[in-house]
């Protein structure tokens, strides 16, 4: 018996590994009828998304546990499900214990399972924006899953830019915002030129062939992704990794072969980095008037804190409180937004606010 209760209790003591985040999640489909895009253009979309655990009804029958967690760009729900998030966040007793809160983990239209250009209509595809993937989101939510309320909307790079996008245009459907790694701004400067160099070296390789190829453009996905790296990096976390030529380099070649193996499509790429094109929420922040934590770090290439931007924009919103996480060797760069450890205390306190 003293035995078997140790056992019982090891089992206990042992927190979840990310192994076991996937078999614990949901995957479904939604498909959205005659979705119309800012175009005009309509079709049926499929909206692919993760759930982890059960939603909880109210009195009224009303789902009222469902957070949703969104991707960057290029990203997918599925990565949410990765250590250095699901392990900080979901066990019992964290601060989205999903014993407790329903996850939505979606992939954004033109990501991931969702509908894209890859799926065959390649460059014919819908020039689709944020606004775009955000009213798919909506309508997955409310068609799809019955979720007519979210207590909290938590957005990763384009996430964030969602998640202000959606306190826009959908107020006081979440009843509080996290956006991480982003600015309040058009999509300009350095930003957009990093962005269009990515998309020009696709559409300059030869066998893009005006999105028409027989095999992926490899040399112009390879300098997109360079890009992409160089952009998201922590250049002390590199140095300090990296301190020789040799070992930079050798690195560099790892980390090609490795995301190689994703399965990249140039067309999807294209689409999914020009999607930021329009993308401009100052005007109406004020419209923001839920609880929000806005964290941005100070090792992001992509939004440098020197600009000033997210600090003076939160002062707009009358309930919003900026943090920048402080550049060590420690943090990600950019990637900072997906590393739990450096910001779940905060979460935890917005969780609290009504």
């Amino acid at each position: 018996m003293r035995k078997l209760l140790f056992i019982l209790f090891a089992l206990i003591a042992t927190p979840l590994h990310a192994e076991d985040w996937p078999k614990r999640a949901a995957q479904r489909d939604v498909v959205l009828k005659d979705f119309r895009f800012g175009t005009g253009e309509t079709m049926d979309v499929k909206v692919h998304v993760t759930t982890l655990d059960t939603p909880h009804r109210d009195a009224k029958g009303e789902i009222d546990n469902a957070v949703m967690v969104l991707h960057g760009t290029g990203g997918s729900g599925a990565q949410f499900l990765r250590p250095q998030f699901a392990d900080e966040l979901y066990g019992p007793g964290q601060v989205l214990d999903i014993t407790k809160w329903y996850a939505i983990l979606p992939d954004n239209l033109g990501h991931g399972q969702s509908s894209k250009p890859s799926d065959g209509l390649r460059m014919k595809f819908p020039r689709y924006d944020y606004d775009d993937m955000v009213r798919a989101q909506q309508a997955m939510l409310t068609t799809g899953l019955g979720v007519q309320h979210l207590q909290l909307i938590l957005g990763t790079s384009m996430g964030c830019m969602h998640a202000l996008v959606w306190g826009e245009l959908y107020p006081g459907f979440a009843r509080r915002l996290a956006p991480f790694a982003c600015n309040a701004v058009p999509i300009a400067g350095r930003n957009r030129m990093w962005r269009k160099m990515s998309i020009d070296a696709i559409e300059a390789d030869p066998l893009w062939n005006g999105g028409n190829y027989t095999e992926q453009p490899k040399q112009g996905l390879r300098t997109a992704m360079d890009l992409s790296m160089i952009a998201g990096g922590n250049a002390w976390g590199l140095q300090t990794d990296y301190p020789t030529r040799e070992k930079a380099e050798a690195y560099l070649s790892q980390s090609f072969a490795a995301r190689s193996k994703d399965n990249a499509d140039a067309n999807d790429q294209i689409y999914q980095i020009d999607s930021s094109r329009n993308y401009n929420p100052a005007p109406a922040l004020k419209k923001i008037t839920v609880p929000v934590l806005w964290i941005n770090s100070s090792d992001d290439f992509i939004n440098p804190p020197e600009l000033g931007i997210a600090q003076k924009q939160a002062r707009q919103m009358p309930r919003a409180r900026f943090i920048l996480i402080p550049y060590s060797p420690l943090t990600k760069g950019h990637g900072t937004h997906t590393w739990a450890k450096f910001w779940k205390a905060d979460l935890s306190r917005l969780l609290a606010t009504k």
